[in-house]
């Protein structure tokens, strides 16, 4: 049991990283490894969805990508970046950690003007900047520590089955419903902050 709390306390306390803005936040997966997983996972995607080759889909979509890519700071910049135009007639469009973007087809339909386009690209690109994807990791891994720890707790001090189950239920949606959702609006109001910010320095208009 202190060797369990110890090692939570120890994340806590070692486990930060400094987004591009300046403040603190919890990341217990490196950058190296967050990048390895978003490249594995654009790989698979590329082999399991069609790809668009239609040129001009391409082209334009590339044109605002990099357009944005290049208004980044110099340690994204510099980045190996890959933009890829997805056959799918969902309106969405992604950014992976180790610079890899993707774009339905669907999205080209509602995102009219190239500043429309932009909006969106220059907001899933904040999303890698700022390692929302990791945070959320991070968080699901601290909330399944958490519930370890309360686990081991829970079977000393609370008798019957029933008693703990309950106790580790209320803990696994107050971990859903008081953390994780939350944060999760917060990154989506990040990503339109900075986003903005990115499409408007690569000279497109912020109020499409």
């Amino acid at each position: 049991m202190k060797l369990i709390f110890s090692a939570f306390i120890c994340i806590l306390l070692t486990a930060c990283a400094t987004t591009p803005s300046g403040d603190k936040r919890l990341m217990l997966v490196s950058s190296e490894q967050m990048s390895k997983m978003g490249i594995t996972t654009f790989q698979q995607m590329k082999t399991s969805q069609k790809v668009s080759n239609d040129p001009r889909k391409k082209d334009y979509v590339e044109c605002v990508s990099y357009a944005i890519i290049n208004a980044l700071p110099d340690k994204w910049r510099s980045k190996e970046w890959e933009v890829v135009v997805f056959e799918d007639d969902s309106a969405n469009a992604f950014a992976l950690p180790g610079g890899k973007i993707g774009v339905h087809t669907g999205l080209l339909n509602v995102a009219e003007t190239p500043s429309q386009l932009a909006t969106v690209l220059g907001h899933e690109v904040a999303h890698v900047l700022w390692s929302h994807g990791n945070q959320r990791i991070s968080l699901q891994m601290l909330a399944q520590t958490g519930l370890q720890v309360a686990d081991v707790i829970s079977q000393q001090s609370i008798e019957g089955s029933t008693g703990r189950q309950m106790l580790m239920t209320g803990l696994g949606l107050g971990a859903q419903v008081g953390v994780m959702l939350p944060f999760s609006r917060d990154h989506e109001k990040e990503a339109d902050r900075y986003g903005l910010h990115f499409m408007a320095a690569a000279g497109f208009d912020p109020r499409q």
